[in-house]
């Protein structure tokens, strides 16, 4: 992943400071989004895990984030339009290991790079369970993961690197299954005025400019082992949807409903977006 931190040779100081300051996870679901903002000296890009990224959103370190999708709840953002990392089914890169069946689950351990994956696990575990298993949070290994608990919750390139002969659920899956909608399991927010209407319009360009290059994207992104270039290919085309239309919408709220339920979130938050009069 490319990361812009100075403006080029010629810009003032001021244009440099001016740029925007853009919170991004480094997994190969992220490039992209990001990929037709290399090299563009209005936009900095400032890579970190998505729990430590959203805590850089909370106190001003970044203007806008590419926020695990719970983090939007309890706090006065709004979302940039058309954008998102979402599923609508299988998602490979968000999931539970587990060892024996999943009725038998008394202990979960949670990968601590996600909040919502954390808060997607809880639900769809009490909706199988009828009941709260156990959590402790712990790093993204699945093997020492299994060895202190039932089952492992890992997320992002962790997940899709991993083999591991243990079974394991999708979660993408799994809430498609439950409720019939898509998952959002992230978006670019920020304060609102935090991005004008021109930002808004260069950000979805570069995601559209994304899509078109995905073979090239997948081609160079670094994988844990070589020669997986068509397995990242087919994860971009076939289990990221990076649209936030009407459907990814509806299954955001029930998400939001869900979590709020179980006291995950305080409330439901209402749907504000960047550019809304």
């Amino acid at each position: 992943m490319t990361v812009v931190t100075a403006a080029p040779q010629g810009e003032t100081r001021k244009a440099a400071a001016a740029a925007l300051r853009l919170g991004v996870v480094p997994y190969l679901n992220v490039a992209p989004i990001i990929h037709g903002l290399r090299g563009d000296s209005r936009f900095e890009l400032v890579p970190e895990v998505p729990s430590l990224l959203s805590e850089s959103l909370h106190r001003g370190a970044v203007d806008l984030g590419m926020i695990p999708t719970i983090e939007y709840a309890g706090h006065d953002y709004a979302i940039v339009p058309g954008i998102a990392i979402a599923s609508r089914g299988p998602v490979r890169s968000v999931r539970l290991f587990h060892r024996g069946a999943l009725e038998s689950i008394r202990r979960v351990a949670l990968d601590t790079s996600s909040r919502t994956s954390v808060a997607l696990a809880r639900i769809l575990l009490r909706e199988r369970l009828g009941a709260d298993p156990e959590y402790v949070a712990m790093a993204p290994d699945v093997d020492r993961m299994l060895e202190a608990a039932d089952a492992a919750l890992v997320i992002g390139d962790p997940a899709l690197d991993h083999e591991h002969d243990a079974p394991t659920l999708d979660l993408g899956a799994e809430w498609s299954a439950l409720t019939g909608l898509p998952f959002v399991f992230a978006f670019w927010a920020g304060r609102p005025g935090a991005v004008s209407r021109d930002q808004v319009a260069v950000l979805q360009a570069s995601l559209r400019a994304g899509l078109a290059a995905i073979s090239d994207i997948a081609a160079a992104y670094p994988r844990s082992s070589p020669g997986r270039e068509r397995e990242s290919e087919e994860y971009l085309r076939s289990n990221i949807v990076y649209d936030l239309g009407d459907a990814e919408r509806a299954g955001l709220r029930e998400f939001y409903r869900r979590a709020a339920v179980l006291g995950l979130i305080p409330s439901v938050p209402e749907l504000r977006f960047h550019g809304d009069s």
